[in-house]
């Protein structure tokens, strides 16, 4: 996209936006948005965000101009008749809108229990519906200001730059998000502000980028505006995979989600060098100042060198970046590198999503990808591909798989994150049986009646009390981005007996990230190590024991709606997905490196039996701002 004679207004509408911000008060109220999934079986809910989504879609500046719609299943690309708005018309626009809304609001809002008055919102253009968004009132304490990635809490929309020497992870690093309330951390371990991912804005050539919750306005500003971005976001009520411009340089791409019904969930980013150096990047945060200051969050990166010479492409190929060339080509991202080349980006670093794979050497990556697309999947060719299925074959390459032998270890699992679903033993065991490299052919022809009566698996739901929420830095206003509902808690059947609490290793903070710790541990019949083993198949498996475990690190919160459910038979299987999602996979070699992967205090406290989950439903916060 250029911008001839469009430079100086765009220049001046940005400066004159940023001094607008800047002579603000200190926002007394956040408007945080859920990023994370609600059960799609809940059919009123579902009814009330398509709605809410529907009301907010018609919130969208008019200059922000389509590119066309465009299938889930189309590469085709339907060229706009106009050339975008000026920037200055975008800003106006949009701050005319926010005006509105703000009117709106005062008119129909409460006053809060802290302040007895509401004052203006966080400027933010989100995507995300209003029936989902929280609002919660900062302490003194978060009002200091506070060089966490890059923003100050009393000035949100423009980032300060925080002087660093940018590393270079050749061999990956995993590392938790710096926050105000944890900084240093308690534990002393290194952790990633946004500014350290990004690098330096000078470096960059090109951009890929994937969040849920999104405010335009302030990951903008981390880039220099020359700089080429698509921007993977949540689609509008309808579903529809969509191309826009939508802001200077920048297209926003949307993937395909069946009847608008669930998420576009994945946060990971793709950032070239201008030196031929591409950093992957998959994290749990949002690009939202919120969960790069206040909330704790995980990122994972490695930067991986260019080859010396291309290679063919390899059509079977199931590595690192053949995986991630599947995932990109399913959300949307085809089209609009076209798009981009197309409109005045010839180039680009990357022409073609499979010169990933081909140009780059990722010969060092040693993590694995595993990725939800959303849709339904038939047949094992495209099951494996995705959800726990797809961790399934992942354990299998880590060389983790159990085997189902009398002395095959048990696996225990660990699954930490911010959002609860909806529990069966049913699935809860279909889980761990993906979890320990288990096909599910051995069971899908079963009856179903049989499952429903199988005991609960080896698993540990970590998740924060009501009273660790209340606790922390931030007490019940920081816990508008983590969600268990009465209705699941309070169900029959709900394992309530596998609940732990979630604590930080770095301080009184609340964690948004999402992660399983899979340790291996012998079992009863094991004791004699001479015992034969059943079957020949799983002295195979056994005589494989590189680590202790493996980790997951990613968007996946631990729900059927992220991971998939499967039906059909063993000889047709069938996965359903409500969400798309990303991670990686990567071995854990002792019990230390557990400890130390590990973002919440091990071993895990179990719940007692005055101890329930935070249910943000039922604060005073959320309630008096949410009208019910």
């Amino acid at each position: 996209m250029s911008l001839t004679g469009e430079d100086d207004d765009l220049a001046r509408a940005i400066e004159l936006s940023l001094r607008d911000q800047s002579r603000r008060p200190n926002p007394d109220v956040i408007n945080l948005v859920s990023d994370d999934e609600e059960d799609v079986e809940d059919a009123r809910f579902q009814k009330e965000l398509k709605q809410a989504l529907t009301d907010s879609q018609a919130a969208v500046p008019s200059s922000q101009l389509k590119l066309g719609q465009v299938s889930s299943s189309s590469t085709a690309i339907n060229q706009p008749s106009d050339r975008p708005a000026p920037m200055s018309a975008f800003l106006a626009e949009r701050a005319q809108l926010e005006k509105e809304r703000r009117e709106r609001q005062k008119r129909l809002r409460p006053p809060t229990p802290e302040h007895g008055s509401t004052t203006e919102e966080d400027d933010s253009e989100t995507e995300e519906p209003p029936a989902k968004r929280h609002q919660v009132s900062p302490s003194n304490h978060s009002r200091r200001r506070s060089n966490i990635s890059g923003v100050s809490s009393s000035k949100l929309s423009a980032p300060e730059p925080v002087p660093t020497v940018e590393q270079v992870f050749w061999n990956g690093e995993l590392r938790q998000t710096a926050t105000m309330f944890a900084e240093p951390r308690r534990d002393g371990a290194p952790t990633f502000r946004l500014t350290e991912v990004l690098g330096k804005k000078t470096d960059l050539s090109f951009a890929i980028l994937s969040s849920y919750s999104l405010d335009w306005a302030w990951i903008y500003e981390f880039f220099d505006p020359s700089v080429p971005v698509i921007m993977v976001a949540q689609p509008d009520a309808s579903g529809d995979a969509t191309i826009k411009n939508v802001l200077p340089n920048w297209i926003r791409t949307t993937p395909f989600l069946r009847g608008g019904f669930g998420c576009q969930h994945m946060k990971f980013m793709l950032l070239f060098h201008k030196s031929g150096r591409l950093r992957v990047v998959v994290s749990t945060a949002n690009l939202v100042a919120y969960d790069w200051r206040d909330m704790e969050n995980t990122v994972w990166l490695q930067d991986v060198p260019l080859r010396s010479k291309p290679i063919a492409h390899d059509q079977k190929a199931d590595d690192f970046p053949a995986a991630l060339q599947r995932m990109l080509y399913s959300i949307h991202v085809r089209p609009a590198l076209a798009a981009m080349i197309a409109d005045n980006h010839p180039d680009l670093p990357l022409k073609a999503i499979d010169e990933l794979r081909q140009k780059w050497d990722w010969s060092n990556v040693k993590a694995h990808l595993v990725a939800s697309i959303a849709g339904k999947h038939e047949g094992w060719p495209r099951v494996i591909q995705s959800g726990h299925p797809r961790l399934m074959s992942v354990v299998r390459k880590l060389g983790m798989r159990t085997g189902t032998s009398k002395t095959a270890k048990d696996l225990v699992l660990e699954c930490q994150g911010s959002s609860i679903g909806l529990y069966s033993t049913q699935w809860l065991n279909e889980f761990h049986w993906s979890a320990r490299g288990e096909s599910a052919e051995s069971w899908l022809d079963k009856a179903k009646k049989s499952r429903e009566k199988l005991p609960f698996p080896l698993v540990k739901i970590v998740f924060p009390t009501k009273s660790t929420v209340q606790q922390s830095a931030r007490g019940e206003q920081g816990g508008g981005t983590i969600f268990c509902r009465r209705r699941q808690w309070s169900s029959k059947k709900f394992p309530r007996d596998l609940f732990h609490d979630s604590r930080s290793k770095g301080g009184p903070v609340l964690m948004h990230s999402k992660m399983i710790i899979a340790t291996l541990r012998e079992n009863a019949f094991s004791a004699s190590k001479n015992e034969e083993l059943s079957d020949t198949e799983d002295d195979e498996v056994q005589a494989v024991d590189p680590g202790v475990g493996w980790t997951y690190v990613g968007s996946h919160n631990f729900t059927p709606s992220a991971w998939g459910t499967l039906s059909g038979s063993s000889f047709n299987p069938v996965l359903n997905i409500t969400n798309y999602e990303v991670g990686v996979v990567f071995l854990l070699k002792d019990a230390q490196e557990a400890d130390r992967i590990a973002c919440f205090q091990r071993p895990p406290r179990k719940y007692t039996s005055k101890d329930e989950p935070w249910m943000q439903e039922e604060s005073i916060y959320h309630q008096a701002t949410d009208g019910g």
